[in-house]
């Protein structure tokens, strides 16, 4: 009498092994962790405090125009730290270039508390003649200080 042995027919799996996408999800988090506080904006410049509501953080970063202790102007579209002082009319051409193709683009000024008002009010002006049409002040907290 002859025996038959059928083998036994193994199911494929159709789970997803999901230990790698964690394992490079948690690297991930760890690098943007470390990098966030690294990466600034504009230059360094002490702010007077106010109570006010933050600028909401979906969309495009605001285009930051900053005047330093000095007195010096600088430009800093979002895409890096602010390089080399300006002029006001470098400045106006630079945003009324990136104004024309962003129309919605928010625009901040960012001044140092020491620095005379009438600066900040040159800026507020050329920014308003390259087209800007609300620029907003940046304060820092009070909690900050």
């Amino acid at each position: 009498m002859m025996q038959v042995y059928q083998r036994k027919r193994r199911r494929p799996v159709a789970e997803i092994n999901v230990v790698p996408y964690i394992d490079v999800m948690l690297v991930l988090l760890i690098i943007f962790m470390v990098t966030a506080p690294i990466v600034t904006q504009g230059v360094k410049v002490d702010l007077p405090s106010a109570q006010s509501e933050p600028l909401p953080a979906e969309g495009k970063p605001p285009l930051v125009a900053s005047i330093d202790s000095v007195g010096d102007y600088f430009l800093n579209d979002g895409d890096g730290p602010a390089s080399s002082p300006k002029t006001l009319e470098q400045i106006s051409i630079e945003v009324a270039a990136i104004i024309q193709l962003e129309p919605e683009r928010p625009v901040v000024v960012k001044a140092d508390r020491n620095i005379p008002y009438d600066r900040v009010i040159q800026l507020m002006v050329s920014l308003q003649a390259a087209g800007v049409p609300s620029v907003g002040l940046m304060t820092e907290s009070p909690e900050e200080n």
